[in-house]
């Protein structure tokens, strides 16, 4: 079995990192530069830096920002956020990135998937989802799709959305449960394990982790390569070194930080 990577994501707002529930009651959670380098040292896998508000704000990355995170990290390193352009991939690129991610862009002009990667290569680019069910009851296959950080429905289906995303180049997908993010009660194994099935590139599971057995189940029963988690990670709930090594004990493969 391939090593499962654990995610540490920085939702960022006006230059700091918040985080709340289900997008919405935000609290500060500190310095973004600060934040990554803690949680690179305690043993994270990669660093997804997303700037939440620029597409709401019609604006681009916060690139000083992301260029003053990366000089923090040697892991690597994920920004989203306002990326509608491969030019502007470039910019970000430049600053220090690894890898992008794109939303709201990707479902308004979908070709941009491919000029990205044409230009970057395909594993730098991420395509995020954020999914919410219909309901309780609602088929998996009609969760639906928002853009524009969860305010905007768009009228897609998550599961057709990420197999269109494939087909067009994109080398992850980020699938974020709406309705479990920054509950801590789970991961939306089921969606998650949906749209795992149905693509062939790595899906990387966020919302909803409150503790080691939340990620354990994702990456068994959501069959998720990567997992994502903010909350858990930035105010002290769970550290990175430690989450590891009882996924360990639990027989999933992953990367102990020496």
């Amino acid at each position: 079995m391939l090593t499962k990577r654990i995610i540490a994501c920085l939702d960022v707002k006006a230059g700091r990192v918040v985080k709340g529930v289900q997008f919405v009651d935000l609290i500060d959670a500190g310095d973004p530069a600060e934040v990554a380098a803690r949680h690179a040292a305690a043993g994270a896998d990669e660093i997804v830096f997303l700037d939440i508000t620029a597409t709401h704000e019609a604006r681009g990355t916060l690139i000083p920002t992301v260029k003053r995170t990366a000089q923090q990290l040697f892991i690597p390193f994920t920004v989203g956020g306002g990326i509608r352009t491969a030019d502007e991939a470039s910019a970000v690129f430049d600053a220090g990135a690894d890898k992008i991610s794109i939303n709201s862009a990707a479902l308004a002009h979908p070709e941009v998937i491919g000029e990205i990667g044409a230009k970057f290569g395909a594993q730098a680019v991420i395509v995020a989802i954020d999914a919410r069910r219909a309901g309780p009851s609602s088929p998996i296959e009609a969760a639906q799709v928002f853009v524009s950080g969860g305010r905007k429905p768009t009228g897609r289906h998550a599961i057709e959305w990420a197999k269109e995303a494939e087909d067009r180049g994109a080398g992850e997908i980020l699938l974020t449960s709406m309705d479990a993010d920054g509950t801590r009660a789970g991961f939306d194994c089921e969606l998650t394990a949906a749209v795992s099935t149905a693509v062939q590139i790595p899906v990387i599971a966020s919302g909803g982790a409150g503790n080691a057995q939340h990620f354990t189940q994702v990456f068994r029963e959501g069959k998720a390569d990567a997992a994502l988690a903010a909350s858990i990670f930035h105010f002290g709930i769970a550290d990175v070194r430690s989450l590891k090594e009882e996924l360990r004990r639990d027989g999933i493969p992953v990367r102990l930080p020496c």
